[in-house]
């Protein structure tokens, strides 16, 4: 069982491997999330990382076909998905959490699922996340040549985010 404390990991070759791993985490939540609870996945990693590239993934698994935007200057991109909408933000360009304020968080609905992008920047004010994911840019060691990719931690913060692990290892497991 896996609890808080632990991380779920994996190492991802490409762009295609990261959307993958988006699509199935989205998958992953709505079988073990119920629809009425909404979910805060914070985002860490680099520029370049492949915070985009994973929500990209996320949102096609929530039932979204269209384009997915870096909402680096928007701050917060709606989806009006069914059973629940998603936001996707970045807030790289927060210069203090008390702008949050201004982005109406407070006003969405409570089932809505949420991906941060930069959530540094969002201070105390954010709201505290349920899954921690961190992309890293790595090569995989251990070939004969090194293979490029990056490197997915995922690390539950609550119940629903435990819950989350344990479907996502047993799946890998399986």
């Amino acid at each position: 069982m896996i609890r808080s404390s632990e991380t779920y990991q994996r190492f991802l070759t490409d762009a295609d491997a990261t959307v993958a791993v988006g699509v199935e985490l989205a998958g992953t939540i709505a079988e073990v999330v119920p629809a009425s609870k909404g979910l805060v996945i914070y985002l860490h990693g680099d520029l370049g990382a492949g915070k985009t590239t994973f929500s990209r993934g996320f949102l096609q698994g929530c039932g979204h076909s269209g384009k997915v935007p870096s909402p680096t200057y928007t701050l917060v991109e709606p989806y009006e998905l069914e059973p629940r909408h998603v936001y996707h933000l970045d807030l790289y360009r927060l210069q203090d959490g008390a702008e949050l304020e201004f982005l109406g968080l407070n006003d969405l609905p409570s089932n809505a699922l949420m991906l941060v992008e930069w959530p540094g920047q969002g201070g105390k004010d954010l709201v505290p996340p349920d899954l921690e994911i961190y992309l890293a840019l790595q090569e995989r060691e251990g070939d004969a040549e090194p293979q490029p990719g990056r490197s997915i931690s995922l690390k539950a913060r609550s119940g629903n985010g435990d819950a989350v692990l344990q479907k996502l290892a047993a799946a890998s497991v399986a």
